[in-house]
C-alpha cells in the first residue's frame, strides 16, 4: 500500500507562486509520480509527471514554462512549483503514483492523495 499526502495549497493572487508537496510512504511507489488537477464541474486533467529513476519529466502544454515538477528521492517527496499562476489554474491538485504506460492518463495510476486546493484570485 502507498500513502500520498499533499500539502502547500492555498489562496494566491494571479501572477503569484506556490509550491505543492507530495510525501509518499509505503512499500513501493511505482515508477512515476504525477500531478493532476480537477476544477469544479470539470474532469480531472494531467498537469505533470516525473519518473523516480532518472527524474525524467512531462508537463501539460497548459503549464509548460510556468510549472515544474521535481523530486527528492531521499525524502520520497515530489514537488510542483507553480509560477505565474492564473485564475484558470484554480483546482484541487492531486498527486498520484503508478506505472503508467501513458503518463497523462489518470486511470493508469494506482494510488492517489486526498488533494490540496489551489485558488488563484484575479
Amino acid at each position: 500500500q502507498v500513502q500520498l499526502v499533499e500539502s502547500g495549497g492555498g489562496l494566491v493572487q494571479a501572477g503569484g507562486s506556490l509550491r505543492l508537496s507530495c510525501a509518499a510512504s509505503g512499500r513501493t511507489f511505482g515508477s512515476f509520480m504525477g500531478w493532476f488537477r480537477q476544477a469544479p464541474g470539470k474532469e480531472r486533467e494531467f498537469v505533470a509527471a516525473i519518473r523516480w529513476s532518472d527524474g525524467g519529466t512531462y508537463h501539460a502544454d497548459s503549464v509548460k514554462g510556468r510549472f515544474t515538477i521535481s523530486r527528492d528521492n531521499v525524502k520520497n517527496t515530489v514537488y510542483l512549483r507553480m509560477n505565474s499562476l492564473k485564475p484558470e489554474d484554480t483546482a484541487v491538485y492531486y498527486c498520484a503514483s503508478g506505472n503508467p504506460v501513458i503518463v497523462d492518463r489518470a486511470y493508469q495510476y494506482n494510488y492517489w492523495g486526498q488533494g490540496t486546493k489551489v485558488t488563484v484570485s484575479s
